[in-house]
């Protein structure tokens, strides 16, 4: 009995501490930033086009959050620069946004 719960501990903490470095800042509860991602040397910017994912129990991910897709929906040609926007509550339900801004 206490080898199975040490075990269990074991796992417990693996899985706590799975995901530990990753490339944004990410809540253990709730995680709603706004993070820069590029810039270029092109001038002000007056389009913003935004593309969008989303997963669902950090098992199953959807959408199409690339640059690409996101120049298209704002009708983009030279991008100015990028932001990424993640809202994550609990791995449960994530939201991500990929937004281009330009001209």
């Amino acid at each position: 009995m206490n080898r199975s719960v040490k075990a269990l501990t074991a796992c417990s903490i693996f899985a706590a501490l799975g995901g530990c470095a990753s490339s944004f800042p990410i809540g253990g509860v709730l995680t709603d930033v706004t993070i820069p991602v590029a810039v270029t040397a092109n001038d002000t910017a007056t389009k913003t086009g935004t593309a969008s994912c989303q997963s669902i129990l950090s098992l199953i991910a959807q959408g199409d959050c690339s640059i690409e897709a996101a120049k298209k929906a704002g009708n983009i040609t030279n991008v100015t620069h990028i932001d990424w926007k993640a809202n994550n509550i609990l791995g449960i339900i994530g939201k991500y946004e990929l937004i281009v801004h330009g001209n």
